[in-house]
Order: C-alpha cells, then structure tokens, then sequence
C-alpha cells in the first residue's frame, strides 16, 4: 500500500539557514522574501530563476518573510500549517502553467519558531521558460522572466535574445551524467558535507530515501525509473572523480633552485573537488608558509611578516579549481619557485571581461562556470560571493606587505596564470641562494656575474636581435615581467642596448668579447 507523506510534514534544507537569511553563501540577487502567497509574483520568480539568466545557480523564495528593501524582516511572520499545505499543492499546479513544466524543491520548515516555506527554483534543465502575463482565464499570453539584480522582470529586446541563444546550453557542472547511475554517490561524502556546512538535514541524511536525500540536494535529474547524477555529484561525492573528469588534480611543483635546474619536487592531489582542495591548501600552509619575525632593537614590539599571504594564496587556488574547465584535461598546477608562486588554470577568464579590467585585478564576470561547485565551494568558506574574492585577496597581501599578483592570459582566454612575488624581506635570502646559479662572464680581464637566465637572453639576442621580450619570456619559461626586469639589469650593467625606438627598434649585445663561456 502507498503511504502518502504529508505536504507539511517538515524538511530540512541541504544549507545552513542561518546563512541563508543573512545572505553569507547565497548572494541577495538570488534571495526573494514574501510574507503572504501571491501566485502570480511567484510563478514569474520561479520562472526567472529557472532561466538562470547569469548563470548564478538559479535562488529561492522564501514564502512566511516579509521583505524591507531586498532583507528579511525578522523575526518571521510565519505560514499557518494549513496555508503551507494549500501553497505546496498550489505550486505544484503553477509549475504545470510554465512552458515547459517546472517544478522547484520545495522545503516546508521551521525558522524561529515560525512555519515558513523555501522554494529552492534550480537551473532549469530545459530552459528558457515562460510564464503566463497573468493567471486570469483570460489571458492568452506569456513571456519570459529574468533576474535584474534582485528583481524580476520580463525579458526584453537584447536579454529576449541572448535567452534564447543560451537555451541550449546547459552548465556543465549541471548537466546530467549518463554514463554513472545513483549508486556512484557516496552517502558518507554527502553527510560528511552536510555536517561540515551545519545543515540540519545531517541528522535525517542516515535515516531517508536516499534518491529522496539526493534530489532534496539537487544531485540528481531523470525519472525515477531512470534517475542519474549530476555531474556535480560525481566531482564532490564520488571518491574518484577522476574517472569522469580525467586530470581533476591540483599538481604542486616545487623548483627550489628555479625553472632553470633539474631539481623539483612534485606532490598531486586527488579525490572530491573540496577535500581535493582542502588537502592541497593544507599542503601550502605546513610546507610552503613561511614566518618572519623582525624585533625592534628599542623596545618589545616586532614586526611580523610571510614570505606569501595565505589568505591569498588559497582565494586564488579556490578561484583556480572553482573556474577551471572539467572538460579540459589539464590539471591545476602550482609552481613553488624561489621568488614567486605562480597558479596555472585552464580556460582562461571569461570574454565578458576586458583585458583592461584584468590587468588592474578587475576580474567581475557576467557569466559564472560552474556556479554549481561555487554554491558547495561558498557553503564550506572556500571561495567568497559574487566579485568579492579579488579585493579579498588584494586585502590579505597589503595587510602582509607583499607585492601584488600579476595576472596573465592571452587574447583567447586559454589559459590563466596568476603569479605572486615573494615578500620583499624574503627577497635576501633568494638572492643569497642564488649566487650559485650564476655565470661568471670575464670582458676585458674583469669577472661579471649574470644569472642563468640573463645568460639565455644575451645568447637569445645574439641568434636574434629583434626578438621581443613576449617572446624571450617564452622561450627562457619565465614571466613578462621577470623578463623585462632582466632586461633593465643587462643594460644597466651595459651587456647590452637597445638600438631605436621600443617597437620598432632591435637588441645590440655589447659585451660579448672575451666570454668564457
């Protein structure tokens, strides 16, 4: 006999919400709070979130809250049981009135003692959606809605279009796996994270349906005759992603005596995206961080310095793994050198972004990739909301007086570099260290020291005078601006000059007679 559960009976969210009510890992955007049940002003939100204009993840509706300029007005008035009961049964009709049909997880709960109702509308599978003008019998006409910051409007002109060349595109992380089934989850991985994230769903997560616990989390799509995991699913909770998404790895390389030597240790780190991450951050801040105390020889006070900013440090790798593509099989790697750090993704930032705004650390996207892994990312304090992870990071390097990051990538966006410089007290004991990695150069009788790579460009500039410094940086495998550094160096020490203009001209080794190299 079917046992038919109750449409109030209580369910508890797969976030915390606490966090939820103040915005901490879901942005305002993707928040709408109604104290009363207004059909029509849901059905045009649901829609709009199902659309997913901006790729944020779709967002919920909070039905019980009143609303004063886009926050919650706490504490709740609350829905009456009866109420949520005829609201659930009503939502599932209006979800029949979208084209195509829609329906959200819907998560009848207690909220400080109050009733309340959260609509959780997800990225439609089958987007773009439309929903009627009105609900009145009427009415023959729909349209399509989106999200404008944390309203709903109809989409129009410019957003109608782009819409539509959209529809077909479903994020990656949020499409369906077909080639794994519900049994690749691991249960053990899900209540590890509820557990993390302070989700009161914990404690029901041993005891339900497990196809009832995943699609509460939105793991899951298809019918039940027929159900399959996302693809988000298998990159956090199946404990070898790598089977799907080969070179889902964070590689650390450290070159201890530069790109130049053949000495490098290398550590790769595998698994879930998140602990992945977590073991590969842990793995900086044991072995990489390191601390510098400076005492002030009049008095107790002491000046504290590390050679990287780990707060930094770890928004970057976070970015790296939440932005990367799961589709490209190239891993992210970090190169430990002896003046810098440096963080290698693929792809590159996203094209709405102008490569003006990159090169001064404006990195505020349009679209977001895998807004899916962000939303877990935000829920476990690994990545920050919406264009707040580069100020963030900008922050931590100014409050430990290091140099800021440079940023590289090319007119395709194939690729994102972001290096950063080694604290500037650090910088004695590199240059200490490198006194063995020179080269002793004898011109007229007198013994010069260029380092190696100052060598590779002289012996660079001999084969080609006219070879620009992009190209000197990729050929040596060092940066742009380590380059042009090196450069200022020889010319300083007058090795060589620069014959015309700095586009037009070409490179004369001056100092070359006598070499004993």
């Amino acid at each position: 006999m079917k046992i038919e559960i109750p449409l109030h009976k209580i369910m508890n969210l797969p976030i915390n919400i606490d966090d939820l009510f103040t915005a901490k890992t879901v942005e305002w955007e993707r928040l709408e709070f109604k104290e009363g049940w207004n059909p029509e002003d849901v059905l045009r939100t649901l829609c709009a979130f199902a659309n997913d204009f901006h790729n944020l993840g779709g967002g919920y509706i909070v039905l019980g809250v009143g609303e004063k300029n886009g926050r919650p007005v706490l504490p709740p008035a609350g829905l009456s049981v009866k109420d949520i009961d005829r609201i659930q049964k009503e939502v599932v009709a209006l979800g029949h009135r979208l084209q195509p049909h829609y329906h959200p997880i819907m998560f009848p709960t207690v909220y400080q003692d109050k009733h309340i109702l959260v609509l959780w509308a997800v990225a439609g599978q089958t987007r773009p959606y439309k929903a009627p003008i009105s609900l009145s019998a009427k009415n023959k006409g729909y349209r399509y809605y989106v999200r404008k910051g944390s309203v709903t409007v109809a989409a129009k002109d410019h957003d109608e279009r782009e819409l539509l060349e959209m529809a077909a595109t479903v994020p990656f992380d949020d499409r369906i796996n077909h080639s794994a089934g519900i049994g690749d989850l691991d249960l053990g991985l899900i209540r590890s994270y509820l557990q993390q994230v302070k989700s009161a769903l914990f404690q029901d997560a041993g005891k339900m349906d497990f196809l009832q616990l995943c699609r509460s989390m939105n793991l899951v799509g298809g019918p039940n005759e027929h159900v399959r995991p996302k693809n988000v699913a298998l990159m956090l909770f199946n404990p070898d992603p790598q089977q799907y998404f080969p070179r889902t790895q964070i590689d650390i390389v450290d070159f201890p005596e530069g790109l130049d030597a053949d000495i490098f240790t290398e550590k790769i780190f595998k698994g879930p995206v998140h602990i992945m991450l977590k073991d590969a951050l842990a793995h900086l801040e044991s072995q990489v961080i390191k601390e510098r105390v400076h005492k002030f020889a009049n008095g107790p006070l002491a000046e504290r310095a590390y050679n990287y900013s780990y707060s930094a440090l770890k928004e970057a790798l976070c970015n790296a793994v939440y932005h990367r593509s799961f589709q490209t099989r190239e891993p992210v790697e970090v190169r430990v050198l002896p003046d810098s750090i440096v963080i290698h993704s693929f792809p590159g930032p996203d094209r709405s972004i102008p490569m003006k705004d990159i090169k001064v650390l404006k990195l505020v996207a349009r679209w977001y990739r895998n807004s899916r892994v962000g939303d877990f990312l935000k829920e476990l304090d690994l990545t920050e909301g919406r264009g707040t992870g580069i100020p963030k990071m900008i922050k931590a390097l100014k409050r430990n007086g290091s140099p800021m990051p440079v940023f590289h990538t090319d007119k395709d966006r194939t690729y994102l570099t972001i290096e950063f410089p080694i604290h500037p007290s650090f910088l004695e004991d590199v240059e200490a260290q490198g006194l063995d990695k020179v080269v002793d150069r004898v011109v007229d009788g007198v013994v010069e020291r260029v380092s190696a790579n100052q060598q590779k460009i002289i012996d660079a500039i001999v084969v080609d005078s006219f070879i620009s410094a992009k190209s000197l940086a990729e050929l040596i495998g060092i940066s742009h601006r380590k380059t042009q550094d090196n450069l200022a160096r020889l010319k300083k020490l007058g090795f060589i000059k620069r014959v015309g203009s700095a586009k037009g001209g070409h490179w004369e080794v001056v100092k070359l007679k006598g070499s004993n190299e």
